[in-house]
């Protein structure tokens, strides 16, 4: 009996071993593949730099810096020394701030029950007490429904926040309410404002005091370049120019008739470095607004990834309840979550699993992730300091994602 046990649990021993060996093996292959696709676009020069880092269960995966946090600098010109890209660098989130910082706040203003997805704007900003805009809710704004304006240079009729919210407010809808999805910066900026109303904190200081302390976000802010310690900040843009081209060019489909492209030109002309790309963040907001504005590093974006995959726990404490996390994480008749892209037709995670959600910025970030696997992939790449194709283009690094996402997903 005592021969047959010991056969018995060595067959046991030899399949667990076997397993680990595969899983190791997998591992291997999985950042093989990851360098090589990186590498290759650094290599190319298609891209800079950037920072990946993949979590599967409690396990860094991958956790890795490649290329050059600057490459360029304002000219185009190649420094003698240009500075190379470490995990720890700070990265301009772009639209991720919709993510990371305003729908997770509006999580925890709806999760202690202080507004709640159905309730009208206009319960909040009285300009929207209108015929056309009353029935425009917190959710439409969450899910881009409202039918507001996709784009607008606020910046050429407004100065600050106060003014921007007051702006937006006059502004008349594009689409119907609720009747398609386009994807708009606006809804965005109004949830700052809805944040600050609500809680009767400026916006940055409510997401540091109830997201990022909370969190140990140490390294994620609005306007970094105030905090000394943050020295590592990846480079962006060379000035404005994708924006500049958004209001000249009308190819692009930007046209509005109460506005003269030549009336405004506060362009900066000075490659950024800290300072927030989106130009309705930076000349209108001072760097802050629901729709851009925060820096982050790969760790600290890792964290919030971490409670959102653990349904609002955070380590043994509970940030915010299961219940709010999945019915923001539940997908519309759009196909999308409230803040989070979960249609899995999106290029940068096309065919991810049900349930799986992420988001995207204009400078070359992005988030994925997949519940049901405890899988995430946060990828940083600051593809603007390559500068405009000649067709006046930035770097498209949807392909990219994806071929990481995918390589990931085959692993895994």
């Amino acid at each position: 009996m005592k021969q047959y046990t010991a056969v018995f649990v060595l067959g046991l021993i030899l399949l667990s071993n076997g397993c680990a060996s595969e899983s190791v093996n997998d591992e291997a292959m999985l950042k093989a593949e990851v360098d090589s696709i990186l590498q290759s676009q650094v290599d190319m020069g298609m891209i800079p730099g950037a920072v990946i880092m993949i979590k599967k269960d409690n396990r860094v995966i991958c956790r890795k810096a490649y290329g050059y946090a600057l490459k360029y600098d304002y000219n185009h010109n190649l420094p003698a020394r240009p500075e190379r890209m470490t995990v720890n660098h700070l990265f301009d989130l772009a639209s991720l701030t919709k993510a990371v910082g305003t729908t997770t706040s509006i999580m925890l203003l709806a999760d202690r029950g202080l507004i709640k997805p159905e309730d009208p704007v206009c319960k909040y900003i009285e300009a929207f007490n209108t015929p056309e805009k009353k029935d425009i809710t917190i959710r439409h704004l969450l899910t881009h429904t409202a039918g507001l304006y996709e784009w607008y240079p606020l910046y050429y009729r407004a100065s600050s926040r106060e003014e921007c919210y007051r702006l937006i407010g006059e502004l008349p809808l594009a689409f119907p309410v609720g009747e398609k999805r386009r994807y708009s910066d606006l809804g965005f900026v109004l949830l700052g404002e809805i944040i600050e109303i609500v809680s009767g904190l400026p916006l940055e200081q409510f997401m540091n005091e109830n997201i990022f302390q909370p969190l140990g976000m140490k390294h994620t802010s609005y306007n970094p370049l105030e905090n000394k310690t943050f020295r590592k900040i990846a480079a962006t843009s060379a000035g404005n120019p994708y924006e500049r081209r958004m209001v000249h060019d009308p190819t692009l489909g930007f046209t509005f008739k109460e506005i003269d492209p030549d009336q405004w030109n506060g362009w900066r002309t000075y490659l950024l470095r800290g300072e927030v790309n989106d130009g309705n963040t930076w000349y209108a907001n001072g760097g802050i607004s629901g729709a851009a504005g925060l820096f982050s590093t790969a760790d600290d974006l890792q964290k919030l990834v971490d409670m959102l995959i653990s349904r609002g726990m955070a380590g043994s404490k509970e940030f915010i309840s299961a219940a709010t996390i999945e019915s923001f994480l539940t997908m519309d008749e759009f196909r999308n979550g409230l803040g989070w892209m979960m249609d899995p037709a999106n290029s940068f995670m096309k065919n991810a699993p049900e349930g799986s959600f992420g988001h995207t910025g204009f400078t070359g970030t992005s988030i994925a992730v997949v519940p049901h696997d405890k899988l995430s992939v946060i990828l940083l790449i600051n593809r603007q300091n390559t500068g405009l194709s000649e067709e006046g283009e930035y770097y498209n690094v949807s392909p990219v994602r994806l071929q990481i996402f995918n390589a990931v997903s085959k692993y895994h």
